[in-house]
């Protein structure tokens, strides 16, 4: 893997997706790659299998260190310095505590799973049952 730093959200989740969209257009966090892992389907599988599920969060790869879920976020919007827009500065307040990430996560992960039930979408897009052509 390169020095770039790898996210991989799930782009049918809108949160997540609106997220993404910050990260990547207002972030200013150098070689920062953004992937939607529903269409990167076998990095996500390959992902799966070592134990970092997308149903669970978003993943963050920097240097061949993986980081998931709360961390994950942890990490970027403490990397945040002076973010460009006003909702990643909100962020960015909120998530630099690991106490204050790690109790609002799962509340996150909560409106993750009932937005993409209402739109009729799977929760976990691979499942150690998936298979790849």
């Amino acid at each position: 893997m390169s020095d770039k730093s790898l996210f991989i959200y799930d782009g049918e989740c809108p949160f997540c997706n609106h997220f993404a969209q910050l990260l990547e257009l207002k972030s200013s966090l150098p070689d920062f790659e953004i992937l939607d892992g529903r269409k990167n389907l076998g990095l996500l599988y390959q992902l799966y299998i070592q134990g970092y599920d997308l149903n669970k969060g978003a993943i963050l790869i920097i240097n061949e260190n993986i980081m998931h879920g709360a961390d994950a976020i942890n990490w970027i919007c403490c990397e945040l310095k002076e973010p460009s827009d006003s909702l990643l500065e909100v962020l960015r307040i909120i998530f630099t505590s690991q106490k204050r990430t790690n109790f609002l996560f799962p509340l996150l992960l909560w409106g993750r799973r009932l937005t993409l039930t209402l739109k009729g979408k799977v929760w976990q897009p691979v499942s150690k049952n998936s298979q790849f052509y």
